[in-house]
C-alpha cells in the first residue's frame, strides 16, 4: 500500500486513475487545483505523485520543481504536450517519468507500480560505495563526502546500477530496460538527460566526467573515483 496524489484538473479522469490505484490497494487523493495541491504536498507525506502540467493556479511545471527540491518521492508527469522539448524539461525539473495523453490508465497503474518498486520495494540494507560517494539502498540516500545529495528516484536507480556493475560498459538500450522496463517507450535522449543530472552532482568536473564515462557508439562505464 502506498500514499498517492494525482492532480488533474479533468476530473473524470482523475476520478476513474483514482479507482483504478485504489483497487490495487494504494490511498489515493486528488486535486484538482494547483494551488491546492502545494498546500496538500506542504503538509502531507506522499509516496508517489502523479502530476498534470496544465492547472489551474499553479502549473504542474512549478509544482514538479517545488516538491523535488524537498523530497525524492517518484513523480510522474502525465501531459498532453508530446513534443520532446516539453518531455526533457519536464525530467529535467526532476520528473521520473512522463506519460503522453490520451493514455491507458491500465499503463499509468503499471508505471506507477515499477516506480514504487523502485522507491520503497527494497527489503535489505546495502551500502555501495565508490571513494568519498556513498549510497544506502535502503534509506535511499546518496552522500558525497558526506554531504547528502538530493536524487530523484530515477537517478537513485541508474547510479545504483552503474555502482553495482562498476568497470562493466553498460549498453543505453540496457540501462532503459533495467530502470524504466522494457515495455517503456523512454528515448535515449531521456537517459542523457538523467546521466547529465547525475555528473552535475557527483563529478568534480562534470564536463570532463572521471566516474560516469560514455563510450562512444555503445553506453557508458563507471569507472569510480580516480
Amino acid at each position: 500500500m502506498a500514499r498517492i496524489c494525482i492532480v488533474e484538473d479533468e476530473k473524470e479522469l482523475a476520478a476513474i486513475t483514482k479507482d483504478y490505484l485504489e483497487k490495487e490497494g494504494h490511498v489515493v487523493t486528488a486535486v484538482s487545483n494547483g494551488g491546492e495541491a502545494m498546500r496538500f504536498l506542504t503538509c502531507k507525506s506522499i509516496d508517489l505523485l502523479i502530476l498534470d502540467i496544465m492547472l489551474p493556479s499553479v502549473d504542474g511545471l512549478t509544482i514538479c520543481e517545488t516538491v523535488r527540491k524537498k523530497n525524492n518521492i517518484p513523480i510522474i508527469i502525465i501531459s498532453a504536450k508530446t513534443d520532446e522539448e516539453s518531455r526533457i524539461h519536464g525530467l529535467n525539473l526532476g520528473a521520473d517519468d512522463y506519460l503522453i495523453k490520451p493514455y491507458s490508465v491500465k499503463e499509468l497503474v503499471a508505471r506507477a507500480g515499477a516506480q514504487l518498486r523502485r522507491s520503497i520495494g527494497a527489503g535489505y540494507i546495502v551500502e555501495l560505495s565508490d571513494g568519498d560517494l556513498r549510497l544506502n539502498t535502503a534509506a535511499r540516500k546518496v552522500f558525497l563526502k558526506e554531504k547528502e545529495l538530493p536524487m530523484t528516484a530515477k537517478e537513485f536507480a541508474v547510479l545504483k546500477l552503474f555502482l553495482e556493475n562498476r568497470g562493466r560498459v553498460l549498453s543505453k538500450e540496457f540501462i532503459l530496460n533495467a530502470i524504466w522496463g522494457a515495455e517503456s517507450e523512454s528515448e535515449p535522449s531521456t537517459l542523457t538527460v538523467h546521466i547529465n543530472k547525475l555528473r552535475d552532482k557527483i563529478e568534480n568536473d562534470p564536463k570532463n566526467p572521471v566516474r560516469i564515462v560514455t563510450v562512444w557508439g555503445t553506453g557508458y562505464r563507471y569507472e569510480g573515483s580516480q
